[in-house]
């Protein structure tokens, strides 16, 4: 059996600048089953956002909304917003490097629930 990726669990995926120095990327789970069973999944961890996006794991910051079945990811820029070879200054395209990201099939409990 295939492993689910980002794309297929959640409606929507957004990245955009928080701040010269920070970058958030928005996860829209599809259904209360999905953001229940991946909110707090690993594979989302600090260690994804340094091999996707060169992110330092110390400044990667996960934040779960349960009203709106979201779980945004907030991580330091490695370069300042701006910087000569900047290509995409508000970072509205670096949620595509997560679409495809397979998603662990066992995730630990909620420590929450």
């Amino acid at each position: 059996m295939a492993k689910l990726t980002i794309n297929d669990v959640c409606d929507q995926v957004r990245s955009k600048s928080a701040g010269p120095f920070w970058v958030t990327v928005d996860l829209f789970f599809s259904n209360e089953a999905y953001y229940k069973r991946y909110k707090h999944s690993e594979t989302l961890g600090p260690e994804l956002f340094e091999s996707l996006f060169s992110a330092n794991p110390e400044f990667v910051k996960r934040f779960a909304v349960d009203a709106l079945r979201v779980v945004k990811i907030s991580f330091a820029r490695p370069r300042p917003q701006g910087w000569v070879h900047e290509r995409d200054l508000h970072a509205g395209q670096q949620y595509v490097r997560l679409l495809n990201v397979e998603l662990a099939e066992s995730v630990p409990a909620d420590p929450q629930a």
